[in-house]
């Protein structure tokens, strides 16, 4: 990453802080934009320019690096009801439908967005593209068991399938301890029927299709931080 990249998903990230408001439970993303959203929820927290603001993070090492920045953490059973998340995407059409999972936290962060009445995207401009697929791998989380008829599954609808690994080539585990595999569609021409056939099969706990669920997004590209809003489309 050049350090241009980066300071426009640190500009893309602090923009989406200025809606965050004193007596809010915020959900905190996932992803190298969102982590920049959640050190400046940090600072203001710690400046005083935000009280009683608590964070609701996505993955256990989320979770960590808000404890580190400052921000108090709540949970879904005490907080059911979350005012805005902010968090990142791994590829996002022109309809604002999302591929997300790419760290690994889908399951969580399906369950954060869908319990927002906000859901902020932060992203850089490479990001963005015409048709979901044609970037980024649609992630799958599964159970470990029967895993291989998953594989055989995904790739009767037409997808090159791998399990993702760690470093040293041991399976990849989520933090609900599920695999993910990651499913190359190439574009795939109806996210909606795709992600209903996911859905009816057993042993798939989630996957990666965010549809119909962000209300913004926010990217830093080379012309600066542009804003695309659901509501405008």
């Amino acid at each position: 990453m050049t350090n241009s990249q980066d300071e426009l998903k640190r500009l893309a990230g602090e923009m989406a802080t200025q809606q965050v408001r004193s007596g809010m439970v915020v959900g905190l993303g996932f992803g190298s934009t969102a982590i920049h959203a959640l050190r400046a929820i940090g600072a203001k927290i710690q400046s005083g320019e935000l009280q009683d603001v608590y964070g609701i993070p996505t993955a256990d090492s989320i979770a960590h690096d808000a404890s580190s920045a400052g921000i108090p953490l709540t949970t879904l059973e005490d907080n059911p009801e979350i005012d805005i998340t902010i968090d990142g995407a791994d590829e996002v059409d022109p309809h604002l439908n999302l591929i997300k999972g790419g760290g690994g936290a889908l399951l969580r962060e399906k369950i954060v967005a869908q319990a927002s009445a906000r859901l902020i995207i932060v992203i850089d401009e490479s990001k963005m593209s015409n048709q979901l697929g044609t970037l980024f791998r649609l992630p799958v989380e599964v159970i470990a068991f029967g895993w291989g008829s998953q594989i055989r599954f995904l790739e009767e609808l037409g997808a090159r399938v791998g399990r993702r690994e760690n470093a040293k080539g041991t399976p990849f585990l989520t933090d609900s301890g599920n695999y993910i595999l990651d499913c190359d569609f190439g574009a795939i021409g109806d996210p909606s029927k795709l992600g209903r056939e996911l859905e009816s099969r057993a042993g798939i706990v989630e996957h990666g299709l965010f549809l119909n669920l962000a209300d913004e997004v926010i990217v830093g590209g080379s012309d600066g931080i542009r804003t695309h809003l659901r509501e405008e489309l």
